[in-house]
């Protein structure tokens, strides 16, 4: 059984969002005596979650990263956010851990809420328990529980305990794998008791179960078992740590976090079976002595964060990586930070000042390392338009935008130069209320955030024929410029076409191009008031002065020209067409899809999602301006579950009461 010499056992708390693993990290600590007092997420008092922003929604916002010594063993801890809106900030730290604590409550109904994590471990080879927490509110039996998580996980779960029921509670429970029973005392270490005589034959039958799944990898023991012979408890043990260690087995356990029932229990399961760091190592490919890179902090004191995971050798501050000396070595305490003189392997470690090395990256003396863990990828739906209340902080705004996304890896940031607009990115409308409350008390940058601007576009229906004129005089050189266009329209997705007719020399080579340009400035708004797409323009005629023509002129002439055309050539609105791809469990199916009818959608198709239990994948097409508020809506019909990815895929008209709201809008926004 792995000890110290080990090194340090990296455990990520996963699984969904309220399901307590805040709750449980802070009990992990207490039982281990590396904090005096237990504290709470209702009350804010816990060592993690302790920015203002995760206090105030009771609820992690951003990973944290905990440390604590049990029995001569070393661990640190990576709380995962378990919301959907900030899970993707602790999708590199748990790939760098050694297990995964999957944390959920005891309601069967609501036992779906793990499958996406257990995939996502499944899919990088994490091995994993599962811990079920709150058990002193369970009502239902735990047996139907599991049966409900068994298809929800490829790998085989094994029970490890037995309920004691007294009454309508849980009062203790009966380890299988140690064949004892232990009866709970609130902030104290559970008591040893007898079996209960009622319980005596559901020992015996659970024990045999578990021991024929142990079996299925151990050829001494399915022997065994088969001439009638009890195995040895060392070989029952070692056994649950290979199964658990080798990721070929789920352990699953209970508790309760907030009184500590069970809690020291799992930590002898992690001290006993949480696999050496090198196993980590090799699953991640990394070879000699290296540090995985899984998330940039620039909202400590100390200023910009490396945190980062050792492999394969020690380190010490002023050591060269990447061809960058290192600064400061930390250990992370929540928001608390510890200078180290050295970090062995398997260390948890903050590296501060470490300028230009992004999550994902690894460090190493010759620059050459592992590619970046593979971690699903998550779509940032939900974009707003944000400004900067004061005018003189367009700078800030800059330079905080870049440090947040830096270290938030599904947020982004853009201009769109079309309708001169910061956008935002992110996961919904709860992480970026998060985002925004954190650019204004990091950085002090208070912004204004609004919807973004649809892309509406405009065409025509009709093929016209215009001239556009351009004269002035006003003493010394007038300006002169005359066209004569034919405006068409194209099938949609053409775009623009514009060709050059002119014969004998009526308007001079060297000012086409300018009759162009002024063409495509009245095409930025059209008599709508939107872009205008899919039209051809031939020129036809024109006239010019010898004297008096420029390329100025020309130009405004194309301009007028086309802005008459196209007010006469029938206009009307397009409005963007998504494919939207929604993944949600076949629960709610039926919800998400009125959903997609009540907001102008059109059903595609709907098949089961592959390799999931009871989910199923939806595609719709609808107008991009019905994805506003679509995540929370999805999220509301799916106990927070269903996700979806939209991609442009065409522009359709929209005409009558839509179309007349749609333009009156926009000339209220233009008055």
């Amino acid at each position: 059984m792995p000890g110290r010499s080990a090194g340090t056992r990296a455990i990520a708390l996963v699984g969904p969002g309220g399901a307590g693993k805040t709750s449980l990290a802070e009990a992990l600590l207490f039982c281990s005596e590396a904090i005096a007092r237990q504290g709470s997420v209702d009350a804010g008092t816990c060592v993690g979650d302790s920015s203002p922003e995760a206090r105030a929604r009771r609820g992690s916002t951003e990973l944290n990263v905990l440390h604590f010594d049990y029995l001569g063993d070393h661990f640190a801890l990576i709380d995962s956010p378990g919301s959907v809106g900030f899970a993707a900030d602790g999708a590199l730290g748990i790939a760098a851990c050694d297990l995964a604590v999957v944390v959920i409550d005891p309601d069967q109904n609501r036992a779906q809420l793990a499958e996406p994590t257990l995939r996502q471990l499944e899919a990088m080879d994490i091995p994993h328990i599962i811990f079920v927490n709150k058990i002193d509110q369970a009502r239902g039996r735990l047996r139907d529980l599991l049966e409900a998580l068994q298809p929800l996980s490829a790998k085989p779960l094994l029970a490890r305990h037995i309920p004691i029921w007294e009454g309508d509670r849980i009062t203790g429970f009966v380890d299988v794998g140690l064949e004892r029973a232990f009866h709970y005392v609130a902030g104290k270490p559970s008591e040893r008791t007898e079996i209960p005589q009622a319980l005596m034959d559901r020992e015996i039958s659970d024990r045999m179960h578990l021991l024929e799944q142990l079996a299925d990898h151990d050829d001494s023991l399915l022997e065994q078992l088969l001439m009638d012979e009890t195995p040895d408890q060392q070989t029952v043990l070692a056994d649950l740590a290979k199964e658990t260690g080798q990721n070929l087995g789920v352990p699953v356990m209970f508790g309760s976090a907030q009184n500590g029932f069970g809690v020291r229990r799992l930590l002898k399961a992690l001290r006993h079976e949480a696999p050496a760091p090198d196993r980590a190592a090799e699953r991640l490919g990394a070879d000699g002595a290296c540090a995985l890179v899984f998330k940039v902090s620039n909202g400590n004191q100390i200023g910009r964060l490396a945190l980062a995971r050792l492999f394969g050798g020690s380190l010490q501050e002023g050591a060269d990586l990447n061809g960058t000396r290192i600064g400061t070595l930390l250990r992370l305490q929540g928001d608390k930070t510890v200078k180290i003189p050295r970090a062995e392997a398997g260390d948890v470690i903050a590296i501060a000042k470490l300028e230009g090395v992004q999550a994902g990256e690894w460090l190493t003396a010759d620059g050459k390392a592992a590619p970046a863990p593979a971690t699903e990828s998550l779509v940032a739906n939900h974009v707003v338009a944000i400004a900067p209340k004061n005018r003189n902080d367009d700078v800030k705004l800059s330079t905080a935008l870049h440090k947040l996304t830096e270290e938030d890896c599904s947020l982004t940031w853009e201009q769109d130069e079309v309708h001169h607009e910061t956008l935002l990115r992110g996961m919904g409308d709860e992480h970026l209320n998060v985002v925004l409350a954190r650019l204004k008390r990091r950085y002090g940058v208070d912004v204004s955030a609004r919807p973004a601007t649809i892309g509406y576009k405009e065409s025509i229906r009709k093929t016209v024929t215009q001239r556009g004129r351009h004269k002035k005089q006003s003493g010394g050189h007038g300006q002169y410029g005359d066209c004569v266009i034919e405006l068409r329209p194209l099938p949609r997705g053409s775009g623009f076409v514009f060709e050059d007719k002119i014969t004998g020399g009526a308007i001079p080579r060297q000012y086409i191009p300018a009759v162009e340009a002024g063409i495509k400035d009245a095409m930025a708004k059209g008599p709508l008031g939107f872009p205008v797409v899919d039209v051809a323009v031939t020129l036809t005629d024109g006239s010019f002065h010898s004297v008096d023509s420029s390329e100025l002129a020309f130009r405004t002439a194309g301009r007028i020209a086309m802005s008459e055309a196209l007010a006469a050539a029938a206009p009307y609105l397009l409005e963007p067409i998504v494919k939207v791809t929604i993944l949600a469990p076949n629960a709610a199916t039926s919800r998400v899809t009125s959903a997609i009818s009540s907001r102008r959608g059109q059903m595609l198709g709907m098949e089961p999602r592959e390799g999931w239990h009871r989910w199923d994948r939806v595609e719709a097409l609808m107008p991009e301006a019905s994805l506003r508020g679509l995540d929370a809506e999805l999220r509301s019909l799916s106990q927070g579950l269903a996700t979806y990815v939209a991609e442009f895929d065409h522009l359709q008209e929209i005409s009558g009461k839509l179309a007349d709201e749609v333009v009156q809008q926009k000339q209220l926004e233009a008055a």
